[in-house]
């Protein structure tokens, strides 16, 4: 096996000749020039939430006896700039999916009345929903030629037994408030977030994961039926859940497929920035207090929830951003020679080569990590200069085999954990979501890329997903392609960082691919991916900083279980 290391740029300042003591070393990633005082990005990428669902009715929420309270005490004065229920409260009472003809012939079906589909608040015993229909086609038509008034009829789904709209397929237009999405109700009032984030494209989980690394579904190198979509130019878009081929976790070579051009990962490797894909269950050598794992040949590690008691596996294939890409596919989840590698350029010589017959004893590395690794490397303060962090499934949001009681457990686990860091006066940790589930948002998206593949594409009509500003997309070879119409749907999006802004709500247009822009603009003198990437285009994340005052470096600690403030971290 070759090893690369990149070089360790530390730093030293040796005042002995004036009798002074010689300051620590900075570490290699301190010791990087950036644009900002940002040295460390993490960005936890979770899974299928809206932003009405998540943050409909911010900051206002029910308060009933014996459920947690948010930090109403740091609630924005101006409520109205929220794009919520709030500002347009007749959303709440006379939704336009209430008239919608293909909603009421979809409730008159089903027999419920057209009120089940005003938004209704799920509380906090409902936590554990249906997950809704987020697929391509059907989130395009759920929004409707953007009068976003079909979401009963092609996304929602609904919960066999449950009580109401929960248990019909209006469920998709229920919505959390802050005595259950509390943490993030909490984050956002002592941080910033953003009102105006999409997804790059339509769709579900594959495709956001590689929007956010690489600001494109374009490229995929063989057709998945229902998945991947010939793009015109004699390859295939992304647009479902393929499976990345390689991973020894894809056992159906049927549905699997390589991405062409770069990821974010190929210029941080250029540059010799320490970086890392972190994943829930991906270390198959490990194993569970359930006994579950330890056999590098299997991907059984699951973990089963406190709050459902549901067994759910810890890795998911097909959330795994990097993997789809031959040059950082960890194909075997090789393990990493030891901790201060993490992050650091560890491969075998030459490219993976996913169609080879002896892939079994590949043993590249390639910056793809589990998350146990994440805390063990930044523990021994070995802090990659960018991470990217899935939760195991359990606990990343997904309704179905996640949910916010769960996700809010990981999440706070790992700011609180970051907060006690010597690193956390130079990081920002980004929280955002691969898709919007099919779960009911008003705010219509403003359409950049077109797409017109006479099946998949069903937004403004059959055949057709366009706005007026819209372009279309262009593949890793500048020619016009199908299938990456967006941006899609909004999700949430917050920056916590000493250098956020406090209690900030931003409106500045961004997607998934504004991610991949700040790590260009921090660290890269901003380079550009190229290859018809979104990453030219993205809005700035920039407004919900604040690089000009004194950081705010007091900690936000969480309580895991309620999300509630703490006067210390958990233990």
């Amino acid at each position: 096996m070759a090893l690369l290391l990149s070089s360790c740029g530390h730093s030293h300042n040796d005042s002995s000749e004036t009798g002074g003591t010689t300051p620590p070393a900075l570490s290699e990633q301190d010791a990087l020039a950036t644009a900002t005082p940002i040295k460390h990005l993490v960005v936890i990428f979770g899974e299928n939430e809206s932003f009405d669902h998540y943050f409909g009715t911010y900051p206002q929420s029910a308060n009933p006896a014996g459920e947690p309270v948010p930090d109403s005490a740091n609630a924005p004065s101006n409520v109205a700039n929220v794009n919520g229920y709030i500002r347009s409260a007749s959303l709440l009472t006379a939704n336009p999916n209430t008239t919608s003809a293909a909603n009421i012939a979809k409730a008159s079906a089903a027999g419920f009345p057209a009120s089940y589909m005003n938004p209704f608040r799920l509380d906090r015993a409902q936590f554990d929903t249906s997950s809704q229909n987020h697929a391509y086609t059907p989130e395009q038509q759920a929004t409707n030629n953007l009068k976003m008034d079909s979401f009963v009829a092609y996304t929602g789904k609904g919960s066999a037994g449950g009580a109401g709209a929960f248990g019909t397929v209006a469920q998709v237009m229920g919505y959390f408030d802050g005595n259950t999405v509390t943490a993030m109700w909490n984050y956002a009032q002592n941080f910033a977030m953003s009102d105006n984030a999409y997804t790059d494209s339509f769709g579900p989980s594959t495709p956001g994961a590689i929007n956010v690394i690489s600001g494109t579904t374009s490229g995929a190198d063989k057709l998945i039926p229902g998945d991947t979509i010939a793009d015109g130019q004699g390859k295939f878009t992304m647009i479902n859940d393929g499976d990345p081929e390689g991973d020894i976790c894809s056992t159906n070579a049927a549905i699997t497929a390589t991405m062409a051009g770069k990821n974010i990962g190929d210029l941080l490797n250029s540059a010799k920035i320490t970086w890392g894909g972190f994943m829930g269950g991906f270390d198959l050598t490990a194993k569970n207090a359930n006994g579950t794992g330890g056999d590098p040949t299997k991907c059984t590690r699951s973990t089963v929830s406190p709050n459902t008691n549901r067994t759910v596996n810890d890795y998911v294939q097909h959330h795994a951003w990097f993997q789809y890409y031959a040059s950082t596919l960890n194909p075997n989840h090789s393990r990493p020679s030891s901790t201060a590698m993490i992050g650091h350029t560890e491969t075998t010589d030459g490219p993976v080569d996913v169609h080879s017959a002896t892939l079994s004893t590949n043993k590249a590395v390639n910056h793809q990590y589990d998350y146990n690794d994440f805390v063990s490397a930044v523990s021994a303060g070995n802090f990659p200069s960018v991470s990217y962090i899935k939760a195991p499934a359990f606990q990343d949001a997904h309704p179905g085999n996640s949910n916010p009681l769960d996700e809010q457990a990981f999440v706070t686990k790992v700011i609180n954990f970051l907060q006690q860091q010597p690193d956390w006066k130079n990081t920002a940790v980004i929280v955002t979501y691969d898709d919007s589930d099919g779960w009911y948002d008003h705010s219509a998206p403003n359409i950049l890329n077109s797409s017109f593949d006479p099946t998949a594409d069903q937004m403004n009509s059959a055949g057709t997903c366009t706005g007026p500003n819209a372009k279309q997309a262009l593949d890793v070879n500048g020619k016009q392609v199908n299938g990456r119409c967006g941006p899609g749907t909004r999700t949430p999006f917050l920056v916590i960082s000493p250098y956020a802004k406090v209690n900030y709500v931003s409106s500045t247009p961004i997607t998934q691919s504004s991610v991949v822009r700040f790590i260009e603009d921090n660290w890269l003198n901003g380079q550009r991916l190229g290859g018809g990437s979104n990453d030219a285009i993205a809005g700035n994340i920039m407004d919900m900083f604040d690089f000009q005052s004194a950081p705010h470096t007091t900690p936000v600690f969480l309580d895991p279980t309620t999300g509630k403030k703490t006067s210390s971290a958990p233990a």
